[in-house]
């Protein structure tokens, strides 16, 4: 696998958790089913009902930032 870059593919939280970011997720070229923060996929392969949540937390985010 190719090598990952900081800041481009990934970041890491105060916290100390790994963050893919959507380039990465992009690059990947499809949805893992996990959640993640920067899926460009629209939650695809997540379950119901914690794919609708995500969507909702999405669209809810957008509209307040």
């Amino acid at each position: 696998m190719k090598q990952l870059t900081e800041g481009i593919d990934y970041y890491i939280l105060p916290d100390g958790r790994l963050v893919f970011t959507e380039a990465y997720h992009l690059k990947r070229g499809v949805c893992c089913g996990n959640g993640c923060l920067h899926c460009p996929y629209q939650y695809i392969n997540v379950s119901e009902p914690r794919r609708s949540e995500l969507l909702n937390r999405r669209t809810n985010e957008q509209n307040t930032g």
